[in-house]
């Protein structure tokens, strides 16, 4: 008996909408496939081409229909191996995992049903109760089926594909464009789904499949934009002896910063020619021209051709001091900046704090101000300033619930770092204090912070930077690396009210009041999770007691944290900080600790920092 055969070609090709791709078609992997690896970065990366292509085209009042004629977004191509008429990806799962997350995310946020249904189409089917996801990948199901239902998945652990599903999901969910919420997020919606394309190529066999996955990644010898401007600018250097420095420095440096991650060295550039050199960025409106800030960030061995002499390249000593000496220095403080990003680094703690909150554009900003004649305690005085004005910025957004994505502080940033080019750290320190004083978000503005829906992980670091603040003043060893740390061995946000608004019906009218109190930060610490899971659903009588055992932000509960510590007392006495213990934990209670949270978050992310680091 032989097998079933097709007259189709052995590959086809055809480009298909993400509806089309979508609606009604399965694809799997097969076993030996790799895990879905890709980190913040390439996600940031593909919503931010997204909402930049979509907003290209949209104005507010258009109708609906009015998108049908808006610009197209091409999403590359996959490879699918046909096998008796299932699905195979072979290349392209990472981009299917991510469309599939981002529909998720946005099904949670679109209210029309015709919309919600048109979405849940493209994630999955149902059939007899039993739902299958449209990627279908078994191991994963479980934790899918928690983020389309709950918005949220406890799953972790479980494999590496999982791990980062969840984390990507978390980070979608604040990091997704503040300008695609509210009226725009409809258009967005039809916008995906019938603009933007991928090309799905299809072969009948897994050897055929993978010979045409090898040919289009050229066995890794295709040139990148480094590349490209490598050789572009080693063309221009006529000497020989300078040419040979030159290329082994732009080997030496480029293997530097490949040992952080891959694009590294092109991350590299774009950050040190934004920096430096960015005079313009696209106004965000429909048919705008892409900018200086765009065009490094997009083709920046073109840009650097095309500005030969803003950038004073005109003779091959000039070529050769571009690599030698530009190239050198702002490739070596990028590679430090973003290993201090990894791990806290002392005098370069900020750099850390605003990266664990995906703060990618601060690394151009932080270059902006150094120049290659600093010397090392120059350019760090200048970085600890900058770095502690991102880290006041940061706080402030968060506090007052403001959006902190790429696409809504990119022209902020920009402005900022052309503003601070090459000043010194009391210029930097006098112009960005200006800047904070200017900003209406304080934390005065908002006395009702709390946590909701999309907020833990900032919460979370938040209130890490708050009991290592009040430990390490009062004389304590810093335990802000453990505090910071999540998962099974880590932390967790601690609700000193336990989820029982029965208990609170003297002071609350409703089980929605109650919620809103009870997420508020003064009424919440961080302890580990064991302790959560041990004593979290007791009253607050019967678990006080229990955090004197927990850090110094949890004890000072109780009044025993008073008692013979002298370091926590003199702390007290200097920083004038409403701290009391409290042998309840009623409303009032939970107002006054929401006023010490709000008083010692000014202390922390104070604006007087700034001048303490220009003059350390």
């Amino acid at each position: 008996m032989t097998g079933p055969t097709h007259t189709r070609r052995d590959i086809d090709g055809k480009g298909r909408t993400i509806r089309e791709l979508l609606s009604g078609r399965k694809y799997s992997i097969d076993y030996y496939q790799r895990e879905y690896k890709w980190q913040q970065k390439q996600v940031t990366e593909l919503i931010d081409d997204l909402a930049a292509k979509f907003l290209e085209s949209h104005e507010e009042g258009n109708e609906r229909r009015a998108v049908a004629d808006y610009g197209h977004y091409f999403l590359g191509s996959i490879i699918v191996s046909d096998k008796d008429g299932q699905k195979f990806v072979i290349d392209g799962q990472q981009r299917l995992t991510t469309l599939t997350l981002l529909l998720i995310f946005l099904q949670h946020q679109i209210t029309d049903r015709e919309q919600k249904g048109q979405i849940a189409d493209l994630i999955f089917s149902q059939k007899y109760g039993t739902r299958s996801f449209n990627l279908d990948i078994p191991e994963r199901t479980a934790c899918m089926n928690d983020l389309y239902t709950e918005g949220k998945s406890s799953d972790v652990g479980a494999s590496e594909s999982v791990s980062n599903i969840t984390a990507r999901y978390a980070e979608l969910q604040e990091q997704f464009p503040e300008e695609l919420s509210g009226p725009a997020l409809p258009y967005f919606v039809d916008w995906l789904i019938e603009n933007v394309h991928i090309i799905e190529i299809t072969a009948y066999s897994d050897g055929e499949a993978y010979t045409i996955f090898e040919t289009m990644n050229d066995r890794g010898l295709s040139l990148t934009p480094a590349d490209m401007l490598k050789g572009y600018l080693l063309a221009n250097i006529t000497d020989a002896d300078s040419r040979t420095l030159a290329s082994r420095t732009w080997k030496e440096q480029v293997q530097a910063l490949a040992e952080i991650g891959k694009d590294e060295d092109a991350d590299g550039i774009k950050s040190w020619l934004r920096s430096q050199y960015a005079q313009s960025i696209r106004e965000r409106k429909r048919a705008a021209e892409p900018q200086d800030f765009d065009l490094i960030g997009t083709e920046f061995h073109r840009w650097v051709r095309d500005h030969e002499e803003r950038l004073g390249l005109s003779a091959s000593d000039e070529f050769a001091r571009f690599i030698e000496r530009d190239f050198d220095f702002f490739g070596h403080w990028y590679e430090r900046l973003r290993r201090a990003g990894e791990t806290l680094t002392p005098g370069l703690e900020c750099v850390h704090f605003n990266a664990q909150h995906n703060f990618t554009l601060q690394y151009p900003v932080l270059l902006a101000p150094i120049k290659p004649d600093d010397d090392e305690a120059t350019a760090l005085r200048k970085l600890r300033v900058v770095a502690a004005w991102l880290d006041i910025l940061i706080h402030r957004r968060i506090w007052n619930w403001r959006a902190m994505d790429y696409s809504t502080m990119q022209y902020a940033m920009f402005l900022a770092m052309r503003d601070i080019r090459g000043k010194s750290a009391p210029e930097l320190a006098t112009l960005l204090r200006a800047r904070l004083d200017a900003e209406s978000e304080t934390f005065s503005g908002n006395d009702c912070f709390r946590l909701h829906g999309i907020n833990g992980r900032q919460i979370h670091r938040l209130l890490a930077r708050m009991t290592d603040f009040v430990e390490t003043r009062s004389g304590m060893a810093s335990r802000y690396a453990e505090y910071a740390q999540r998962g099974r061995k880590g932390y967790e946000i601690e609700h000193i009210w336990a989820d029982h608004p029965e208990r609170h019906s003297d002071e609350f009218a409703n089980a929605s009041e109650f919620a809103e109190y009870r997420n508020r930060i003064g009424g919440l610490l961080l302890l580990p999770k064991s302790f959560n899971a041990s004593f979290g659903d007791l009253p607050y009588a019967e678990k006080r007691h229990h955090y004197l055992g927990q850090n110094l932000l949890a004890r000072s509960l109780n009044e025993k944290a008073y008692d013979h510590n002298p370091g926590f007392r003199r702390f007290i006495a200097e920083s004038g900080l409403p701290f009391v213990a409290h042998a309840r934990f009623k409303k009032a209670d939970l107002e006054a600790r929401q006023d010490l949270y709000r008083r010692l978050a000014e202390r922390i992310w104070s604006p007087e920092r700034l001048a303490e680091e220009a003059a350390s």
